[in-house]
C-alpha cells in the first residue's frame, strides 16, 4: 500500500513539473482559428448530436413503455372468481 502511494505521488509530481506547452494542442493553446481547432469543434458538436439522438431514443422508448403499461391496466377488467353452483 505504501508503494502505491509513492507511485501516485511521484506521478503527480512528474506531471506538475513537466513542460505545460507540451501538453496543449493548437485548439487549447494559442491558435484558436486554425483548421485543427475548427475540425475539433465540429467533431465535438457531431458527437454531441449523436449522444443527444441516442438519449432522445431512450427517453421515447421509456415513455412508450409507460403509456403502454397505463393503457393495459386501464383496459383489463378485474378478474372475478367464478360463482359456485349451489347444491
Amino acid at each position: 500500500m505504501k508503494r502505491l502511494g509513492i507511485r501516485i505521488f511521484s506521478g503527480v509530481a512528474l506531471v506538475l513539473v513537466s513542460e505545460t506547452t507540451a501538453l496543449a494542442c493548437s485548439a487549447c493553446f494559442g491558435q484558436s482559428d486554425s483548421s485543427m481547432a475548427r475540425s475539433l469543434n465540429a467533431s465535438i458538436f457531431t458527437l454531441m448530436g449523436f449522444i443527444g439522438t441516442v438519449l432522445a431514443g431512450a427517453v421515447s422508448f421509456f415513455v412508450f413503455l409507460a403509456k403502454r403499461a397505463a393503457a393495459t391496466t386501464r383496459t383489463e377488467p378485474t378478474p372475478t372468481p367464478p360463482s359456485q353452483p349451489q347444491a
